[in-house]
């Protein structure tokens, strides 16, 4: 994959950083040798694929024409890219569902949410030819329903097929359709003020624990929920604060280490998060960062989930929990361009419109 130098020889890993999410500076450290977590080959393919999916990444962004890498994995099965905001999904909701418009606070509560309930750009963009910008003036759950449940029985898919949306009831109440019961959801956030309270609180750990706190929003939902509410002015958090691993990397992670040694797999992903520069180091691997904005924690958790597929073909001697033994979507590509855009507040849109391809 995409190593530099000759020679290189992987140093042993003994040591895990103190702090919470600093930069590598080479000290100081906690833990002793005995206390780490054993890793196994399957940890050393992490490393690499974050690398070489993110130089896929800027080969993309630069126009180079494909093949992007040499690596037949990542040439046949579809990979999320390094950071999860690179991802074509939440590009689209940054640039076009938060930052298009001075919203109110409550219309981009609305619309993040709305837009994240079905995680598919097909089904945003229908509702828009339908109802227009969305707000919570012409917001209006018998229309909105009307129009899906149309758009359903044609066989038309709504829902994104990234993570299976949970279906449920809401005060007791059965909804025929799982879309309806997710509008209703929707409408009941709003009814309670629900992005008030998140102002008023401003954290990440606040916003995760108001989202759970309703009906079919389990722990994977909420955090990430909270993730996409903090690509808005609707939230300042620092991604660093916490993290909830998801099902797909707490397989990876057990692919990736033998024995955690007593840590938690937040735990886990913090560790990776905290080392990150000196594991690339250790291995003669070149990373290009996102124009200067190391991995945080939310992106090493989904890099987890990417090594559990990558091992599935890679490493099948190391079976997860849930069996699985290959990968089920293929590469299929897409040739509409994305002019990337992150949230303003990380500092990074300038670099890119300035040109800067390869900041480290």
């Amino acid at each position: 994959m995409n190593k530099t130098g000759s020679g290189n020889k992987k140093k042993p890993l003994t040591q895990i950083h103190a702090g919470s999410n600093p930069r590598y500076v080479g000290a100081p450290y906690v833990f002793s040798k005995q206390s780490l977590p054993k890793t196994t080959k399957v940890y050393d393919a992490y490393w690499e694929l974050a690398a070489e999916r993110q130089e896929i990444f800027f080969k993309r962004f630069r126009g180079e024409i494909p093949p992007w890498t040499d690596d037949p994995i990542l040439q046949l099965n579809k990979f999320t890219n390094s950071y999860r905001a690179s991802d074509r999904v939440s590009q689209y909701l940054i640039a076009r569902v938060i930052y298009p418009d001075n919203f109110t606070e409550m219309d981009l509560f609305l619309r993040i949410i709305l837009f994240k309930l079905f995680n598919r750009i097909e089904t945003w963009e229908l509702l828009e030819r339908n109802f227009g910008q969305i707000s919570v003036d012409n917001f209006s759950i018998p229309k909105f329903s009307y129009t899906l449940t149309k758009a359903a029985s044609l066989g038309t898919s709504i829902y994104s097929a990234a993570y299976i949306m949970p279906s449920g009831n809401i005060r007791g109440r059965h909804y025929q359709r799982k879309h309806l019961m997710h509008l209703h959801l929707l409408g009941k956030m709003i009814k309670d003020c629900l992005v008030q309270k998140l102002s008023m609180d401003g954290t990440l750990r606040g916003a995760f624990n108001l989202l759970l706190e309703y009906p079919t929003i389990g722990r994977f939902l909420a955090y990430q929920y909270a993730i996409d509410l903090n690509y808005s002015p609707l939230l300042n958090a620092s991604e660093g604060e916490f993290i909830v691993p998801g099902p797909g990397a707490k397989e990876g992670i057990r692919k990736c280490f033998s024995d955690l040694r007593g840590l938690t797999e937040a735990d886990i992903i913090r560790f990776v998060t905290d080392r990150q520069e000196l594991e690339f180091e250790q291995r003669g691997i070149s990373f290009k960062s996102l124009w200067g904005r190391r991995l945080q924690l939310i992106d090493c958790q989904n890099l987890f989930c990417e090594v559990d597929k990558y091992a599935r073909v890679k490493f099948p001697e190391y079976n997860g929990q849930q069996g699985r033994r290959r990968i089920k979507q293929r590469y299929r590509m897409n040739s509409d361009r994305l002019d990337y855009w992150y949230p303003p507040k990380w500092g990074i849109n300038k670099k890119i419109h300035r040109g800067i391809k390869d900041d480290r």
